[in-house]
């Protein structure tokens, strides 16, 4: 089976974290405008679903750095 690079994988979170990031945005948006389908229930959820989102990104970058840092560092 095929697998995805490194890129790939990197490019996808980028992409959902962007998406996560942006929810709370549009259903704030629809909850202004009248949308009885939506709450403000919905919103604070994504809002939190968001900040544990960008909470995770960050640890997960500060990782890749880390380990790139100690790959830099084996000397050959």
């Amino acid at each position: 089976p095929e697998t995805a690079d490194f890129k790939q994988v990197m490019s996808g979170l980028v992409e959902n974290l962007n998406s996560e990031i942006n929810a709370p945005d549009n259903l704030l948006k629809d909850v202004m405008s009248g949308n009885q389908n939506v709450d403000i229930h919905d919103v604070m959820t994504a809002m939190a679903k968001s900040e544990i989102s960008v909470n995770v990104a960050t640890q997960i970058t500060g990782k890749v750095i880390n380990a790139y840092d100690r790959i830099m560092q084996i000397s050959v």
